[in-house]
Protein backbone atom coordinates (compact mmCIF):
# COMPACT_ATOMS: atom_id res chain seq x y z
CA UNK A 1 0.00 0.00 0.00
CA UNK A 2 1.70 3.51 -0.89
CA UNK A 3 -0.26 6.24 1.26
CA UNK A 4 0.64 10.02 0.86
CA UNK A 5 0.02 12.87 3.61
CA UNK A 6 -0.57 16.15 1.68
CA UNK A 7 0.34 18.50 4.49
CA UNK A 8 2.45 17.76 7.58
CA UNK A 9 1.28 20.70 10.20
CA UNK A 10 0.34 19.37 13.57
CA UNK A 11 -2.65 16.94 12.22
CA UNK A 12 -1.12 15.86 9.72
CA UNK A 13 2.41 15.29 11.37
CA UNK A 14 0.67 12.97 13.82
CA UNK A 15 -1.16 10.66 11.18
CA UNK A 16 1.97 10.35 9.26
CA UNK A 17 4.38 9.32 11.94
CA UNK A 18 1.77 7.00 13.04
CA UNK A 19 1.19 5.56 9.66
CA UNK A 20 5.60 5.11 9.20
CA UNK A 21 5.42 3.83 12.44
CA UNK A 22 2.40 0.91 11.37
CA UNK A 23 4.51 0.46 8.02
CA UNK A 24 7.73 -0.53 9.95
CA UNK A 25 5.98 -3.29 11.82
CA UNK A 26 5.92 -6.83 10.65
CA UNK A 27 2.30 -7.09 10.61
CA UNK A 28 1.77 -4.05 7.85
CA UNK A 29 3.51 -5.98 5.03
CA UNK A 30 4.31 -3.60 2.08
CA UNK A 31 3.15 0.03 3.12
CA UNK A 32 5.06 2.92 2.07
CA UNK A 33 4.29 6.28 3.24
CA UNK A 34 5.21 9.35 2.37
CA UNK A 35 4.43 13.30 3.00
CA UNK A 36 3.87 15.88 0.46
CA UNK A 37 5.28 19.22 1.89
CA UNK A 38 7.21 22.40 1.36
CA UNK A 39 9.81 25.28 2.36
CA UNK A 40 10.83 25.03 5.83
CA UNK A 41 8.55 22.09 6.81
CA UNK A 42 9.76 19.96 4.13
CA UNK A 43 13.42 21.05 4.86
CA UNK A 44 12.94 19.87 8.39
CA UNK A 45 11.64 16.03 7.10
CA UNK A 46 14.30 15.68 5.18
CA UNK A 47 16.82 16.89 7.68
CA UNK A 48 15.55 15.69 10.81
CA UNK A 49 12.37 12.98 9.89
CA UNK A 50 8.82 14.02 11.99
CA UNK A 51 9.15 15.00 15.40
CA UNK A 52 5.90 14.07 17.17
CA UNK A 53 5.03 12.58 20.54
CA UNK A 54 4.60 8.61 20.27
CA UNK A 55 1.26 9.43 22.63
CA UNK A 56 -0.07 12.49 24.37
CA UNK A 57 2.19 14.19 27.13
CA UNK A 58 4.70 11.31 26.12
CA UNK A 59 8.26 12.07 25.25
CA UNK A 60 9.00 13.05 21.34
CA UNK A 61 10.49 10.24 18.79
CA UNK A 62 11.23 10.99 15.45
CA UNK A 63 9.90 9.02 12.51
CA UNK A 64 12.50 8.82 10.20
CA UNK A 65 10.83 6.30 7.70
CA UNK A 66 8.67 8.99 5.42
CA UNK A 67 9.50 9.79 2.19
CA UNK A 68 9.12 13.80 1.72
CA UNK A 69 8.58 15.86 -1.08
CA UNK A 70 7.97 19.13 -2.76
CA UNK A 71 6.82 17.25 -6.25
CA UNK A 72 3.57 15.10 -6.54
CA UNK A 73 4.51 13.86 -9.80
CA UNK A 74 8.00 12.40 -8.18
CA UNK A 75 6.15 10.81 -5.59
CA UNK A 76 3.50 8.86 -8.11
CA UNK A 77 0.02 7.05 -8.06
CA UNK A 78 -1.01 6.22 -4.67
CA UNK A 79 -3.00 3.83 -3.19
CA UNK A 80 -4.49 6.38 -0.55
CA UNK A 81 -3.70 10.38 0.06
CA UNK A 82 -4.50 11.77 3.39
CA UNK A 83 -5.69 15.28 2.66
CA UNK A 84 -4.96 17.48 6.48
CA UNK A 85 -4.31 21.20 5.27
CA UNK A 86 -7.13 24.14 6.01
CA UNK A 87 -9.97 23.86 3.87
CA UNK A 88 -8.74 27.66 2.61
CA UNK A 89 -5.77 25.36 0.89
CA UNK A 90 -8.27 23.15 -0.72
CA UNK A 91 -8.54 24.98 -4.26
CA UNK A 92 -4.53 24.94 -4.53
CA UNK A 93 -3.89 21.51 -3.11
CA UNK A 94 -6.69 19.89 -5.49
CA UNK A 95 -4.91 21.56 -8.53
CA UNK A 96 -0.92 20.00 -7.36
CA UNK A 97 -1.77 16.43 -6.20
CA UNK A 98 -3.17 15.27 -9.67
CA UNK A 99 -0.01 13.15 -10.18
CA UNK A 100 -0.65 11.43 -7.18
CA UNK A 101 -3.85 9.94 -8.21
CA UNK A 102 -4.72 6.87 -10.10
CA UNK A 103 -7.80 5.21 -11.04
CA UNK A 104 -8.47 3.74 -7.87
CA UNK A 105 -6.88 6.27 -5.47
CA UNK A 106 -9.10 6.77 -1.93
CA UNK A 107 -8.57 10.58 -0.81
CA UNK A 108 -9.32 10.83 3.15
CA UNK A 109 -10.89 14.01 3.83
CA UNK A 110 -10.31 14.98 7.52
CA UNK A 111 -10.82 19.22 7.14
CA UNK A 112 -12.54 20.99 9.67
CA UNK A 113 -15.88 22.23 9.08
CA UNK A 114 -18.06 21.41 5.90
CA UNK A 115 -16.22 19.96 3.66
CA UNK A 116 -16.54 20.24 -0.69
CA UNK A 117 -18.10 16.81 -0.85
CA UNK A 118 -21.18 17.18 2.39
CA UNK A 119 -24.04 17.70 -0.10
CA UNK A 120 -23.26 14.84 -2.54
CA UNK A 121 -26.37 12.93 -2.54
CA UNK A 122 -27.29 14.14 0.54
CA UNK A 123 -28.64 16.98 2.20
CA UNK A 124 -32.62 16.86 2.08
CA UNK A 125 -33.38 20.43 0.61
CA UNK A 126 -29.59 21.52 -0.19
CA UNK A 127 -29.04 17.71 -1.68
CA UNK A 128 -26.18 18.22 -4.47
CA UNK A 129 -26.12 22.13 -4.16
CA UNK A 130 -22.69 23.52 -4.30
CA UNK A 131 -21.37 26.01 -1.44
CA UNK A 132 -19.08 28.65 -3.19
CA UNK A 133 -17.95 29.05 0.38
CA UNK A 134 -15.92 26.28 1.10
CA UNK A 135 -15.65 25.13 -2.81
CA UNK A 136 -15.43 28.93 -4.89
CA UNK A 137 -16.07 27.55 -8.80
CA UNK A 138 -16.36 23.89 -8.31
CA UNK A 139 -12.75 23.17 -8.66
CA UNK A 140 -12.38 20.79 -5.91
CA UNK A 141 -15.28 19.08 -6.42
CA UNK A 142 -14.12 18.74 -10.33
CA UNK A 143 -10.54 17.68 -9.32
CA UNK A 144 -11.50 15.21 -6.22
CA UNK A 145 -14.84 13.62 -6.85
CA UNK A 146 -17.24 12.49 -4.48
CA UNK A 147 -16.57 8.80 -5.37
CA UNK A 148 -12.85 9.09 -4.30
CA UNK A 149 -13.71 10.45 -1.24
CA UNK A 150 -13.46 8.68 2.22
CA UNK A 151 -15.10 11.19 4.48
CA UNK A 152 -13.15 11.72 8.14
CA UNK A 153 -12.82 14.24 11.10
CA UNK A 154 -10.39 13.72 13.35
CA UNK A 155 -10.84 14.37 17.75
CA UNK A 156 -7.08 15.21 18.21
CA UNK A 157 -6.28 18.32 20.14
CA UNK A 158 -2.35 19.59 18.84
CA UNK A 159 -0.01 21.93 17.22
CA UNK A 160 3.10 22.32 15.55
CA UNK A 161 5.73 24.58 17.62
CA UNK A 162 8.13 24.44 14.09
CA UNK A 163 8.37 22.93 11.07
CA UNK A 164 8.16 18.97 11.58
CA UNK A 165 7.45 19.04 14.92
CA UNK A 166 4.17 18.58 16.47
CA UNK A 167 3.31 19.15 20.27
CA UNK A 168 0.33 16.43 20.79
CA UNK A 169 -2.01 17.66 23.68
CA UNK A 170 -4.65 14.91 23.86
CA UNK A 171 -7.07 12.90 21.70
CA UNK A 172 -6.02 9.66 19.45
CA UNK A 173 -9.38 9.20 17.89
CA UNK A 174 -10.17 9.50 13.96
CA UNK A 175 -13.67 8.25 12.61
CA UNK A 176 -13.82 7.44 8.68
CA UNK A 177 -16.12 6.32 6.47
CA UNK A 178 -17.60 5.67 3.33
CA UNK A 179 -19.50 8.78 1.75
CA UNK A 180 -22.75 6.05 1.26
CA UNK A 181 -22.24 4.23 4.61
CA UNK A 182 -21.05 1.01 2.68
CA UNK A 183 -18.22 -1.29 4.07
CA UNK A 184 -15.58 -1.24 1.95
CA UNK A 185 -12.41 -2.51 1.42
CA UNK A 186 -10.58 0.39 1.15
CA UNK A 187 -11.78 1.92 4.27
CA UNK A 188 -10.89 -1.93 6.15
CA UNK A 189 -7.31 -1.86 4.99
CA UNK A 190 -6.55 1.89 6.08
CA UNK A 191 -8.37 1.56 9.56
CA UNK A 192 -6.25 -1.30 10.13
CA UNK A 193 -3.26 0.31 9.30
CA UNK A 194 -3.92 3.84 11.33
CA UNK A 195 -4.88 1.39 14.23
CA UNK A 196 -1.41 -0.37 14.12
CA UNK A 197 0.13 2.74 14.19
CA UNK A 198 -1.62 3.86 17.71
CA UNK A 199 -4.45 5.45 16.65
CA UNK A 200 -8.29 5.24 17.80
CA UNK A 201 -10.14 4.82 14.60
CA UNK A 202 -14.18 4.34 14.49
CA UNK A 203 -16.04 3.45 10.88
CA UNK A 204 -18.83 5.10 10.37
CA UNK A 205 -21.87 4.18 8.72
CA UNK A 206 -23.11 8.13 9.20
CA UNK A 207 -19.87 9.95 8.55
CA UNK A 208 -21.81 13.12 7.71
CA UNK A 209 -23.26 13.16 11.31
CA UNK A 210 -20.08 12.57 12.93
CA UNK A 211 -18.28 15.58 10.88
CA UNK A 212 -21.94 17.41 11.51
CA UNK A 213 -21.19 16.81 15.45
CA UNK A 214 -17.98 18.12 15.35
CA UNK A 215 -19.03 21.61 13.39
CA UNK A 216 -21.46 21.50 15.93
CA UNK A 217 -18.57 22.47 18.79
CA UNK A 218 -16.12 23.88 16.26
CA UNK A 219 -18.01 26.81 14.50
CA UNK A 220 -18.47 29.06 17.54
CA UNK A 221 -15.63 28.31 19.90
CA UNK A 222 -12.70 28.50 17.02
CA UNK A 223 -13.69 32.17 15.97
CA UNK A 224 -14.86 33.50 19.14
CA UNK A 225 -11.47 32.26 20.80
CA UNK A 226 -9.61 33.66 17.51
CA UNK A 227 -11.61 36.95 17.82
CA UNK A 228 -11.08 37.34 21.74
CA UNK A 229 -7.46 36.11 21.80
CA UNK A 230 -8.93 33.90 24.51
CA UNK A 231 -8.67 30.17 25.24
CA UNK A 232 -11.17 27.97 25.87
CA UNK A 233 -11.70 28.53 29.07
CA UNK A 234 -12.04 31.95 30.06
CA UNK A 235 -14.79 31.68 27.09
CA UNK A 236 -16.76 28.57 28.38
CA UNK A 237 -16.67 30.65 31.45
CA UNK A 238 -18.18 33.71 30.88
CA UNK A 239 -22.17 33.14 30.85
CA UNK A 240 -23.16 35.79 28.22
CA UNK A 241 -20.32 34.69 25.88
CA UNK A 242 -21.40 30.83 26.68
CA UNK A 243 -25.27 32.00 25.98
CA UNK A 244 -24.26 33.22 22.44
CA UNK A 245 -22.24 30.19 21.47
CA UNK A 246 -25.66 28.32 22.48
CA UNK A 247 -27.93 30.38 20.85
CA UNK A 248 -25.54 30.08 17.41
CA UNK A 249 -25.48 26.16 18.29
CA UNK A 250 -29.54 25.93 18.17
CA UNK A 251 -29.28 27.31 14.79
CA UNK A 252 -26.90 24.79 13.36
CA UNK A 253 -28.94 22.31 15.00
CA UNK A 254 -32.26 23.39 13.36
CA UNK A 255 -30.05 23.15 9.92
CA UNK A 256 -28.49 19.48 10.65
CA UNK A 257 -32.39 18.91 11.44
CA UNK A 258 -33.53 19.72 8.06
CA UNK A 259 -30.39 18.38 6.06
CA UNK A 260 -30.76 15.10 7.74
CA UNK A 261 -27.88 15.35 10.73
CA UNK A 262 -30.05 15.75 13.79
CA UNK A 263 -28.38 16.42 17.51
CA UNK A 264 -30.22 15.30 20.15
CA UNK A 265 -28.08 16.88 22.34
CA UNK A 266 -28.42 20.74 24.13
CA UNK A 267 -25.73 23.12 23.32
CA UNK A 268 -24.93 22.34 27.34
CA UNK A 269 -24.27 18.90 26.66
CA UNK A 270 -21.86 19.74 24.02
CA UNK A 271 -20.39 22.40 25.97
CA UNK A 272 -19.19 19.79 28.82
CA UNK A 273 -17.74 17.99 26.60
CA UNK A 274 -15.67 21.21 26.00
CA UNK A 275 -15.04 21.90 29.16
CA UNK A 276 -13.54 18.18 29.64
CA UNK A 277 -11.00 18.92 26.85
CA UNK A 278 -9.43 21.95 29.35
CA UNK A 279 -8.33 25.50 28.57
CA UNK A 280 -6.55 24.77 25.53
CA UNK A 281 -6.30 26.88 22.64
CA UNK A 282 -8.01 25.79 19.37
CA UNK A 283 -6.95 25.94 15.55
CA UNK A 284 -8.58 29.24 14.95
CA UNK A 285 -6.43 30.69 17.45
CA UNK A 286 -3.26 29.27 16.82
CA UNK A 287 -3.51 30.22 13.30
CA UNK A 288 -4.27 33.59 14.72
CA UNK A 289 -1.46 34.05 16.71
CA UNK A 290 0.80 32.56 14.29
CA UNK A 291 -0.19 35.02 11.67
CA UNK A 292 -1.73 32.35 9.37
CA UNK A 293 -5.28 32.65 7.22
CA UNK A 294 -8.01 31.77 9.48
CA UNK A 295 -10.38 29.10 8.07
CA UNK A 296 -13.89 30.23 8.52
CA UNK A 297 -15.58 30.16 5.69
CA UNK A 298 -15.30 26.24 6.24
CA UNK A 299 -16.79 27.08 10.00
CA UNK A 300 -18.98 29.67 9.95
CA UNK A 301 -19.62 30.60 6.57
CA UNK A 302 -20.70 27.52 5.13
CA UNK A 303 -23.42 26.91 7.87
CA UNK A 304 -24.46 30.66 7.11
CA UNK A 305 -24.93 29.27 3.24
CA UNK A 306 -26.44 25.91 4.43
CA UNK A 307 -29.16 28.45 6.12
CA UNK A 308 -29.96 30.23 3.48
CA UNK A 309 -30.08 26.82 1.19
CA UNK A 310 -32.95 25.34 3.99
CA UNK A 311 -34.79 28.53 5.45
CA UNK A 312 -33.40 28.78 8.64
CA UNK A 313 -31.98 32.17 9.78
CA UNK A 314 -29.02 32.69 11.06
CA UNK A 315 -28.55 35.84 13.33
CA UNK A 316 -26.17 34.55 16.06
CA UNK A 317 -23.70 32.66 13.42
CA UNK A 318 -23.60 35.61 10.87
CA UNK A 319 -22.90 37.82 13.70
CA UNK A 320 -19.77 35.52 14.48
CA UNK A 321 -18.89 35.55 10.77
CA UNK A 322 -18.91 39.25 10.42
CA UNK A 323 -17.02 39.93 13.28
CA UNK A 324 -14.15 37.58 12.80
CA UNK A 325 -14.11 37.89 8.64
CA UNK A 326 -13.60 41.68 10.12
CA UNK A 327 -11.19 41.37 12.72
CA UNK A 328 -9.15 38.83 10.00
CA UNK A 329 -9.38 41.80 7.57
CA UNK A 330 -8.20 44.21 9.51
CA UNK A 331 -5.22 42.19 10.90
CA UNK A 332 -4.45 40.82 6.93
CA UNK A 333 -5.42 37.27 7.74
CA UNK A 334 -7.80 36.84 5.55
CA UNK A 335 -7.90 33.93 2.99
CA UNK A 336 -6.24 34.57 -0.33
CA UNK A 337 -8.72 35.11 -2.77
CA UNK A 338 -9.77 32.19 -4.56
Amino acid sequence: MRICVVGAGAIGGIIAARLATAASGAAAGETDVSVLARGATLAAIRDRGLRVPSAPRSPAVTATRVTASDDAAGLGQQDIVVVTVKAQSMPSVAAAIGPLLGPDTAVLSTLNGVPWWFLDGFGGPAAGRHLDSVDPGGLVAAALPAARVIGGTVHMSASSPGPGEVSWRNGTELIIGELDGATSARVAALAALLRAGGLGVTVSARIRDDVWYKLWGNLTINPICALTDSTAGPVMDDDLVRAFISAAMLEARAIGERIGCPIAQAPEDRHAVTRKLGDFAPSMLQDARAGRPLELDALTGAVRELGALTGVPTPAIDAIHGLTRLWARVHGLSAPAR
